[in-house]
């Protein structure tokens, strides 16, 4: 059986229909016709039970189908793969970090050892709404997020961790947490954060966020560091935030008693690229390497 008599049977089985199928794969419908008998007489059986009315998989078609589909596919990845092999990395690679101290004090290393070995593939950095970094990631608009972790949806693949870091608190400055100059989960019970319901996922957010919700959504970390100077609400947050933004109205304590944050790269498994193979490979390596980040100081 040739490939591309198993790509008819297959686009047949979906479509149900010999117009469309043809229309589909720029065949004409005698084509169609003529590749199922050739399928029905090597196989000893009918595939398609076909009236004027329809077309439908006989239990026959349905066993074929299901057999030979998960293979063709892994065909047609096995030859993309090497296709992308062939012609180089090249295009765009588009990643959002949900703020900059999601990616890490290596993630600007990360993008010139990568750009420096593939230079037709140009790296596109956003800072992302946190709400729609993933929703564009699942539309095709980027091709990696660095994403706080836990993340555990199924249509998504977790890669390297690209940051650890120690937990803290954003708070006013003068704030009673910034006087003492700590604070523990216990104390986040008594002031309200931002609501990120449904900006990020459940599991995510449980672990971000661990204290009372505020009547502020999230936003964008120069809304969020507003908010916190104003003493509207307090911050959870990493450590070393104070080396990717500052406000002189807000002071970053340790938060005690939680373990480090991570955040690791994130992609759509079913849109998974060499770029995207090449970027996860690279960041493994130097995560893996970077020392590990400090206490706030």
């Amino acid at each position: 059986m040739e490939l591309r008599e198993i790509e008819i049977f297959l686009v047949l089985a979906e479509e149900l229909h010999f117009g469309r199928t043809a229309e589909r794969l720029y065949l004409s419908s005698s084509r169609i016709s003529q590749t199922v008998r050739v399928l029905e007489s090597r196989i000893g059986g009918v595939l398609f039970e076909r009236t004027s009315r329809r077309v439908r998989l006989t239990p026959l078609g349905e066993q074929l189908r299901d057999r030979l589909r998960p293979a063709y596919e892994e065909i047609h990845q096995a030859f993309g793969e090497v296709r992308e092999v062939a012609a180089g990395i090249t295009g765009k690679l588009r990643i959002s970090l949900l703020n900059f101290a999601a990616g890490g004090p290596v993630f600007a290393e990360i993008v010139r050892v990568f750009t420096t070995a593939h230079p037709g593939c140009e790296v596109v950095v956003h800072e992302a709404f946190p709400g729609e970094a993933l929703n564009r990631l699942r539309r095709g608009e980027l091709d990696l997020v660095a994403h706080w972790l836990p993340v555990r949806q199924p249509d998504l693949t977790v890669g390297p961790v690209v940051m650890r870091d120690d937990r803290a608190v954003a708070v006013r400055a003068g704030h009673p947490l910034a006087e003492r100059g700590h604070a523990t989960p216990a104390d986040l019970e008594a002031f309200p954060m931002v609501d990120a319901t449904d900006v990020v996922p459940s599991e995510t957010l449980e672990v971000l966020y661990p204290g009372p919700v505020g009547r502020h959504r999230e936003g964008r970390m120069v809304e969020v560091l507003s908010l916190v100077a104003r003493g509207e609400i307090v911050h959870p947050t990493v450590a070393t935030l104070v080396d990717y933004y500052s406000h002189p109205g807000v002071s970053v304590v340790p938060l005690r008693g939680l373990p480090a944050l991570e955040s690791a790269l994130v992609w759509v498994t079913e849109r998974e690229s060499a770029a995207v193979r090449a970027f996860a490979a690279i960041a493994a390596e130097l995560s893996n390497t970077a020392p590990a980040t400090g206490a706030p100081r």
